[in-house]
């Protein structure tokens, strides 16, 4: 069975990373997919999300990266022939967030959705506090060393 990872990964986090991995522990395939949100402003150009994608699914077999910027999930997924979309949640505020689109994906094109709870450890990482975080410099304790060998600070609260 294939599995849909949608998302603007704008940046990837260790999150997102975590979730991809324990999605593809689930599912034959699971295509991990930056999509357009209109609601969104991106930060990073698509060319290089997917490039980080790619890096966050290293040593992921089964992983495929594709994009997705017009038209609706849906589509993607009745053009794939995918029938399950996975989404991470960090707590009641994403659930509350994901639950109308996950009825709507259901009654347009009866695509399941699947929740993946966040590891307590990683519930607090979003691409907003990422980027905000490299905006100012900083990068999370686990993440110093990595910094101070000459990495990019976002490159490494991203790709964990």
């Amino acid at each position: 069975m294939r599995a849909l990872f949608p998302g603007s990964f704008d940046p990837v986090t260790q999150g997102h990373q975590d979730v991809l991995r324990r999605a593809s522990l689930l599912f034959d395939e699971v295509v991990v997919c930056v999509m357009f949100n209109a609601n969104k402003t991106g930060r990073f150009p698509i060319p290089e999300r997917l490039d980080r994608l790619r890096a966050a699914a290293s040593g992921l077999g089964n992983v495929t990266v594709d994009s997705h910027t017009g038209g609706l999930l849906v589509d993607y997924c009745r053009r794939a022939g995918i029938d399950v979309v996975i989404r991470g949640v960090r707590g009641g505020q994403d659930l509350d967030y994901e639950m109308p689109m996950a009825r709507m994906n259901h009654e347009l094109a009866g695509v399941e959705t699947l929740f993946i709870s966040a590891d307590p450890a990683l519930a607090h990482i979003s691409s907003t506090l990422v980027t905000s975080m490299s905006q100012q410099g900083r990068v999370p304790n686990d993440d110093v060393s990595r910094s101070k060998q000459g990495a990019d600070p976002a490159q490494n609260a991203a790709a964990g």
